[in-house]
């Protein structure tokens, strides 16, 4: 009768762990608000503009939907994507408003020192990572969600 009791409340220690865990894993994927944290990365890797516009669209139209506050936004740029990182970029002015409105952008160092770039070519604030398609997938096998404009 004794090994039975025992054998129950260690069960019913290992539940109540069990339950702690699950409520910190929750409490890690929500915000204060009780919504979900949303987490996306971009791939840009075209040396086109457009492609740049619409990334960069994503990206607000993704922070006005489910609120900026909810969502990580990561855009990675490497091979001819990188161009558009540069100083005198057409697109330069957008994506430096997207990164003050809380949005990564990551330069793929792989890419830039295949092209002869440094830092002092590039945007100001940039992140930077050794291989964009590494970033890429880690940021996958971490959860966040995927998407190549």
């Amino acid at each position: 009768m004794k090994r039975r009791i025992f054998i129950q409340a260690a069960a019913t220690g290992s539940l109540a762990i069990a339950t702690l865990f699950l409520i910190a894993a929750r409490a890690q994927t929500s915000s204060g608000a009780g919504q979900k944290r949303h987490r996306i990365v971009i791939q840009v890797s075209d040396n086109d503009p457009a492609k740049w516009n619409l990334a960069l669209n994503n990206a607000k139209n993704l922070q006005d939907d489910v609120g900026a506050a909810n969502i990580d936004v990561e855009i990675v740029a490497y091979g001819p994507g990188i161009g558009m990182l540069k100083l005198e970029s057409p697109a330069a002015s957008r994506i430096i408003d997207a990164m003050k409105a809380n949005v990564k952008v990551i330069a793929c160092e792989n890419t830039m020192n295949g092209q002869k770039l440094t830092r002092d070519d590039m945007l100001p604030a940039l992140g930077y990572v050794p291989a964009g398609v590494t970033e890429i997938m880690t940021r996958q096998s971490e959860g966040w969600a995927y998407l190549r404009p």
